[in-house]
C-alpha cells in the first residue's frame, strides 16, 4: 500500500495509523486463500460482512469504460467498502476528515475498509487490471451516493 495526501504528492506519505485515525482500515494479508480467508472470515464477524464475492476487472472485460466512470466520480456507501486485493492494483481517493483527499494505492495483499459514509472513488490504474475479495453487510451488495456538491 501506498497512501499520501493527493494535494501534496507521493513524498507526503500517509501512514496506516493516519489512515486508522479517519477510520480508514488497512491490514496486510497473504494472498494464498488458505491463509487469508482465516483473516477474511474474523473481518467478516467482527463488522457483520455477511456476503463475499470475487471480481476480476481487465482491459478486455465487457463494459470496462462505464464500470470505470461509475465509480470515478465522489461518491459514499452506506455500507462499508471492502477490498483484498490479490492481484493488480487500483486507486483509492478517500476524503479526510478535514476534506483533504487522501490517494490510497492498493496492490496485492492489501486489504482496505472504507468506512460508510466517507466519500471517496475508485480508479483503476493504467494496467486496467485488479482482482479483489469484497465483503458486504448486505448481500445485496451497495450501491453509490454521489456527494452533492453545494
Amino acid at each position: 500500500m501506498q497512501a499520501f495526501w493527493l494535494d501534496d504528492g507521493p513524498d507526503a506519505v500517509i501512514p496506516a495509523s493516519l489512515l486508522e485515525a479517519h477510520d480508514v482500515h488497512y491490514r496486510a494479508l497473504p494472498t494464498d486463500p488458505a491463509a487469508y480467508q482465516g483473516p477474511l472470515d474474523t473481518l467478516k464477524a467482527a463488522r457483520g460482512y455477511v456476503a463475499q464475492d470475487l471480481v476480476t476487472l481487465a482491459p478486455d472485460t465487457p463494459g470496462l469504460a462505464a464500470m470505470e466512470q461509475k465509480f470515478v466520480g465522489e461518491h459514499h456507501h452506506s455500507d462499508d467498502e471492502v477490498r483484498f486485493v490479490l492481484e493488480g492494483d487500483g486507486i483509492f481517493d478517500i476524503r479526510a476528515d478535514d476534506d483533504r483527499w487522501m490517494r490510497v494505492v492498493v496492490e496485492p495483499g492489501d486489504l482496505i475498509v472504507v468506512p460508510a459514509g466517507r466519500h471517496h472513488r475508485f480508479l483503476l490504474t493504467e494496467r486496467k487490471a485488479i482482482r479483489c475479495v469484497r465483503l458486504f453487510q448486505d448481500a445485496a451488495g451497495w450501491v453509490p451516493h454521489d456527494r452533492e456538491v453545494p
